[in-house]
């Protein structure tokens, strides 16, 4: 009876043995079915309880075993179902391409250009609607701004001087428009002084024309001549309400152009007395970042428009005193109005030389006959090549010399833009635009320079 509980307890010992062992080769065969990254050690777990429970070995069973059942193998990561690889007889698909990358290099440049190109259009097209839905305005403050610049120069040396501001302003700014409107009324005056006389000479210079015409070799008839002078007689008398509506819209631009003066004058005072002020406020709505590119800019830029004025004013006075005494010495009728009107086209680059001129041989033509009018255009011709070869380089110099593509290009662009005006304030506009560009190229130039890390010191030789 005494041998009966150690049979027992080696029965136990057995039985759990064998169910380890079940349990070990359940494992080997669930890990051959699904390999993974704990096979190797689970394997040779089992390989280690099976050695361990060999017969007559001493070794018992592990610490804490029983004739409990046996814990279970640890679960391991679920199965990841992968994707079966094509088979080798498959034909091979090759991969689609990026689609920008299937875009050619030279049609993405051409896009990304394109659309800031449309947006810079768009912005160009919105400005000059603002600007021409305001065009008395801009005109007036632009003109005030060329007045300014003509009428800065005094203003400082009053005050040089010692007079106060406010002063030397007022003295100046007086000064200034009470010679402009001498000089208006001296044209109107001497026009209508004249006009009798102009009105007989162009009389008898169409029929000296009539004439020339009759015995010339193109064989116009005295009843063609007067054809066309009834047609032209017919055209006035049939559109007489075109011509007083025209009249009408003349009284209309005449008050505009009333209007314009007076904003002009008033924002030539302000620019006179506070224009530092003003130009530093203005200052202040430009970004931080390049606020200081800005300031530099516009001292360079106004000193451009000063000389501009200047030597256009300058220029303009010596061809209406050197074409002035030519057509008064060949008899012209009217020679100082005529005069004037040269010196006020001569705001006009080109275009002003060329219409003025014209418009002294027309007149020299119907007053004085065809040899009169020949000497008149040689001496407009002759000022003219003077003015473009000595004195614009002399006077102006290089800081306000554009190209004269720029100038016929800006001249038809304004004149196309705001008729006259425009095209008296595009070629100072564009003289303006182009000292402001090139500071602000030279800014961003140094500005780099200054960021830029400083070369390294070069090695010393070795010494020998």
């Amino acid at each position: 009876m005494s041998r009966l509980p150690g049979w027992l307890a080696g029965l136990g010992g057995r039985l759990s043995r064998i169910g380890e062992r079940l349990e070990a080769r359940r494992s080997e065969e669930s890990d051959e079915e699904r390999p993974g990254p704990d096979a190797g050690s689970d394997a040779k777990a089992g390989a280690g309880a099976q050695a361990g429970s060999e017969p007559g070995s001493e070794a018992g069973p592990p610490a804490g075993s029983g004739p409990g059942p046996a814990a279970g193998p640890p679960a391991g990561p679920p199965a990841v179902e992968s994707v079966p690889l094509p088979p080798a007889y498959a034909p091979a698909v090759p991969r689609m391409p990026d689609p920008v990358a299937a875009i050619p290099w030279g049609l993405r440049v051409g896009a990304e250009a394109g659309w800031r190109l449309l947006v810079l259009a768009g912005t160009l097209w919105v400005l000059m609607r603002v600007i021409s839905a305001v065009q008395l305005v801009v005109l007036a403050f632009v003109s005030a701004l060329l007045v300014t610049a003509m009428l800065q120069p005094t203003v400082s040396r009053l005050r040089k001087l010692g007079l106060p501001r406010g002063l030397a302003t007022a003295v100046t700014a007086i000064a200034g428009f009470v010679l402009m409107a001498l000089v208006g009324w001296f044209v109107v005056w001497q026009v209508m002084d004249n006009l009798d006389d102009l009105s007989d000479r162009v009389r008898d210079g169409i029929e000296e024309l009539k004439r020339w015409l009759l015995d010339s070799p193109f064989h116009v008839t005295e009843q063609q001549i007067n054809d066309i002078a009834k047609n032209l007689s017919d055209t006035i008398g049939t559109n007489t309400e075109e011509i007083t509506s025209a009249g009408l819209q003349g009284v209309t631009v005449m008050v505009e152009i009333l209007t314009g003066m007076l904003l002009a004058m008033f924002s030539t005072l302000f620019l006179l007395y506070d224009g530092k002020r003003i130009w530093n406020w203005a200052l202040k709505l430009v970004p931080a970042q390049a606020r200081d590119g800005v300031a530099a800019a516009g001292p360079r830029a106004w000193r451009t428009l000063t000389a501009y004025v200047r030597g256009t004013v300058i220029v303009a006075l010596i061809d209406a005193i050197f074409i002035g005494l030519g057509i008064y010495f060949l008899d012209v009728p009217m020679a100082v109005p005529l005069a004037v009107f040269i010196f006020l086209f001569a705001f006009i680059p080109l275009v002003g030389a060329v219409v003025s001129g014209a418009l002294a041989v027309v007149v020299a033509l119907v007053t004085q006959g065809v040899f009169t009018a020949l000497m008149v255009l040689i001496v407009v011709l002759a000022v003219q090549q003077l003015e473009g070869h000595v004195l614009q380089p002399f006077i102006l110099g290089r800081a306000v010399r554009v190209h004269p593509l720029a100038v016929v290009l800006s001249v038809a662009a304004g004149g196309l833009t705001a008729g006259i005006g425009g095209a008296v304030v595009a070629v100072p506009l564009v003289a303006v635009t182009n000292t402001v560009v090139g500071s602000l190229r030279a800014y961003s130039k140094e500005q780099a320079l200054r960021a830029a890390p400083a070369p390294a010191p070069a090695a010393p030789p070795p010494p020998e």
